[in-house]
């Protein structure tokens, strides 16, 4: 069986340096690569005051407003809670979703993280597991992070397949070496090109933060998006990956 992968870190829906509200492209832009599982970080699920000031905010939580028609079943991981709302990560699956759970990693400090785990049915009842992640700005947060992360992958049943992706603010890229050894992840770009692909700035892509991992997979084809539209859409570049169960 063959699927098609994206991740996309939002921004919270808004443009370079937050001056323009720009969610209404990014839900074409990701539609346009026709993904069957999109890992989104940085989801807004609630903002009163944006959602008071800005005439094009949509009335549903923005995950559901990009799953629209072509994903029906979504989850929703609720990370950084403040007065006017809140954020998190987010999946937006072509397959049904059987059940889901956020995973707290926060260490000490406001700076709010989360894996969100979703277990999709495929068809014939087979099961493929997806761990949308966003990590810490703090080397010693990602390392204990990470280490959460292999705790929760060993806890799966070690035939299932697995596909991890998201923001891992990893820019040393010390989680490749890591994620291997206690979880039996690969890296999609890794394994086909040698290096993970370079993401942010967006504009200029310097760091290699954003990462697509599997296990009990096979990786087909890394895809590369174009710069237009995605470079003024967010801070983050996309990855996508074609990868074969």
């Amino acid at each position: 069986m063959q699927l098609t992968v994206l991740t996309v870190n939002l921004h919270k829906g808004f443009g370079f340096f937050n001056r323009r509200f720009i969610l209404h492209e990014l839900r074409e832009a990701v539609r346009a690569v026709s993904a069957d599982v999109v890992f989104l970080q940085e989801v807004l699920g609630e903002h009163e005051l944006h959602a008071a000031r800005i005439p094009a905010w949509p009335l549903a939580p923005h995950y559901e407003f990009l799953a629209d028609s072509l994903w029906s079943d979504f989850a929703y991981g609720r990370n950084a809670v403040y007065p006017q709302g809140h954020h998190g990560n987010a999946l937006l699956s072509k397959f049904a979703i059987t059940h889901h759970r956020n995973h707290d990693v926060s260490i000490e400090g406001p700076e709010r993280r989360g894996l969100l785990h979703s277990v999709l049915r495929l068809a014939e009842g087979r099961e493929l597991h997806a761990i949308c992640v966003h990590l810490g700005l703090r080397e010693s947060h990602r390392q204990r992070q990470v280490e959460r992360l292999c705790q929760l992958i060993d806890s799966l049943p070690a035939d299932a397949p697995v596909v991890v992706a998201g923001d891992f603010n990893d820019w040393r890229q010390r989680a490749h070496r890591l994620l291997s050894r206690c979880a039996g992840l690969e890296e999609v770009f890794v394994h086909a090109r040698g290096a993970a692909a370079r993401t942010f700035p967006a504009r200029w892509p310097l760091l290699a933060l954003d990462r697509i991992y599997v296990r009990g997979a096979s990786v087909r084809q890394p895809i590369v998006l174009p710069r237009r539209p995605w470079s003024h859409l967010s801070d983050h570049a996309p990855l996508a990956a074609e990868i074969r169960l």
